[in-house]
């Protein structure tokens, strides 16, 4: 048996009003809750077990995951009464793990869509005799993310979080494996950190830690900008993802959908289930979740429209976000990271502006 614990307690604060209802794990991205990605990915690595550890709105994922049966898995679900951090999470969900002390155990971050090859990780951790091995990516600008450095060797020398002088540009991409009494050593019943405190334990008490390099497809999605690259990605066949409910290509347009003929939809827009694009409507490079209403002549780019939403006629969106249910009135322009939180009603010709919140 090889298990995975997946770490999706966050509240996802940055992509609201998308999050209000619906934890940011479990919004859909190409047409299905963004965990089927993740753990599609990891049945096909081999993990058979997952330990979901969950704090904000753990029945979301209870209802849309259920017992893993459906996706070739079995799953089981921790939840957090009290803020845990990153170690504390993992450590809180010890009972429910099998796995043998020397076993490894997957770690996975519920907001990290990678192309990264889990079993080549896995298979280096076990051949490297490693107490806990990190996937490595690299990027231009380290300056945001934890640096991790390592000698010729691979082992990892040190845990640098975002420092503005960083001595390397690999950086920490959210996937651990630890040996299962690793696991066992974290605190139990307290805040613990694993990029500030198990971490650098590990290296101080002479644990061998070392670091996967891999250049694969990697973004965190948590702002609603990369949310919908993310999104738009896994349309485009960027990332193959084996949950994507259809070919890939300019765009994926889930069943009882609505699109007129002459409306227009590229980039990698998804229109969900039951949606509506109306004539001659454009939509590039977006994310419509089920059941929004996209008016006649309305033209969207790189924008999220929340579930039952509904966008006026000739209504202009470039960088919006929409939340569940708000209405936004014909002959409108939102620009450049304007909000319209859920329920909100934005009447005709209300909006001519730029902003990061716009309600109503």
């Amino acid at each position: 048996m090889t298990e995975a614990v997946l770490l999706v307690g966050g509240k996802g604060t940055r992509l609201r009003p998308l999050t209000v209802e619906t934890p940011k794990p479990m919004l859909a991205t190409a047409g299905v809750p963004f965990l089927h990605h993740v753990l599609a990915r990891a049945r096909d690595a081999g993990i058979d077990h997952v330990v979901l550890a969950t704090s904000y709105r753990p029945e979301v994922f209870q209802r849309g995951i259920g017992d893993g049966r459906d996706l070739g898995l079995r799953v089981d679900y921790v939840t957090e009464t009290e803020p845990l951090g990153t170690g504390g999470g993992i450590r809180n969900v010890l009972d429910l793990l099998q796995s043998g002390p020397d076993d490894p155990v997957v770690i996975l971050n519920g907001d990290v869509l990678s192309g990264h090859d889990l079993r080549a990780q896995l298979d280096a951790h076990r051949s490297a005799g490693a107490d806990v091995s990190l996937h490595l990516t690299v990027v231009e600008d380290p300056r945001a993310f934890g640096c991790v450095p390592t000698d010729e060797s691979g082992r990892v020398t040190a845990f640098l979080e975002k420092t503005p002088e960083p001595v390397t540009d690999r950086v920490n991409a959210g996937c651990y494996i630890f040996n299962r009494r690793v696991i066992d050593a974290i605190p139990a019943g307290r805040k613990v950190s694993v990029e500030r405190e198990t971490f650098p334990g590990l290296l101080r008490d002479g644990a061998l830690v070392v670091g996967h390099v891999e250049q694969a497809y990697w973004l965190d999605l948590g702002t609603p900008a990369a949310f919908v690259r993310g999104s738009c990605d896994l349309v485009l066949g960027r990332l193959h993802s084996p949950a994507l409910p259809g070919p890939t290509g300019e765009w994926l347009v889930l069943p009882t959908a609505r699109v007129a003929t002459d409306a227009v939809l590229c980039g990698g827009t998804t229109v969900g289930a039951g949606a509506v694009v109306g004539a001659g409507a454009t939509v590039e490079g977006s994310v419509l979740l089920d059941g929004a209403v996209v008016g006649e002549g309305a033209a969207l780019r790189d924008s999220v429209v929340g579930r039952g939403a509904q966008i006026g006629d000739r209504t202009v969106l470039v960088g919006a976000v929409i939340g569940d249910r708000a209405r936004v009135g014909a002959d409108n322009e939102l620009l450049a990271g304007a909000r319209v939180w859920t329920d909100a009603r934005l009447p005709p010709k209300a909006l001519r502006f730029s902003s990061d919140e716009a309600s109503a």
